[in-house]
């Protein structure tokens, strides 16, 4: 586990030393209906920039599905395994943008991809990563575990958990977990803590339920928040804003 570093313009520190973010794919379209919208690339880019610039060592991962998701293939009669192998390439695609963001703030980066192809991204060895982090390196993994089946969400937390990752933070696009679409319905109550065996039993849909369990074997909490809230990844981090909390 890491030390709590504190911020370079405080001396009161932060609840979390090390952590991964994830997000969706769908979070980079902005307000198109596919692909990446760059200056919202740009927008979360800068908010990963300023929690970087609190000392907290980052891990990223980023969903596929504004490029192509492997369930909506499989679906449309595409062969599975074949399908997510596709949605894996799309998370590849996804984080060279980020990294390329990130990199145009001043921030070192590294894409670290569990399929090879060693021209556009490192081999996942774990004992590497874990340095790059140590070095302050925004460790952006990609193509999910390198295995179908299995969903960006249960690749965050193995990751999480190979990396001694402190939390996970959900960035979406609402402000912590409710018990119905607070979209849909004007009376949804939104929980401030959750267990993960309620995320199970009521379906909340934080995450999907292979990678839920993984993180509750862990012990492992898992924060949910808003990631179109400006500043909100920083401002938890230093223990404000509006999130859930999923722990045991």
């Amino acid at each position: 586990m890491t030390s709590s570093p504190t911020s370079q313009n405080s001396t009161a520190p932060v609840t979390y030393g090390r952590v991964m973010l994830k997000i969706s794919g769908e979070a980079l379209m902005g307000d198109q209906g596919f692909g990446l919208h760059p200056p919202t690339v740009q927008r979360i880019a800068n908010e990963v920039k300023s929690v970087h610039e609190l000392g907290v060592e980052i891990c990223m991962v980023i969903g596929g599905g504004n490029v192509f998701r492997g369930l909506q293939g499989s679906a449309q009669g595409m062969e599975r395994t074949t399908a997510d192998y596709m949605g894996m390439l799309a998370t590849v695609m996804n984080a060279l943008a980020m990294q390329s963001a990130l990199e145009a703030l001043g921030v070192h980066t590294r894409v670290i991809s569990a399929i090879r192809m060693d021209e556009v991204a490192e081999p996942y060895i774990r004992r590497r990563a874990v340095r790059h982090l140590e070095k302050k390196r925004v460790c952006i993994f990609a193509a999910g575990t390198g295995n179908p089946y299995f969903t960006t969400d249960t690749a965050a937390t193995l990751r999480a958990n190979e990396m001694s990752c402190e939390a996970i933070f959900k960035g979406t696009k609402v402000d912590g977990v409710y018990d119905k679409d607070p979209a849909k319905h004007a009376d949804a109550k939104r929980y401030d803590n959750v267990t993960y065996d309620d995320v199970l039993a009521k379906r909340l849909g934080v995450m999907d339920a292979s990678a839920i369990a993984l993180a509750r074997d862990n012990s492992l909490p898992i924060i949910v928040f808003s990631l179109d809230e400006p500043g909100g990844f920083r401002g938890i981090l230093a223990g404000q804003g509006t999130y859930t909390k999923v722990q045991g």
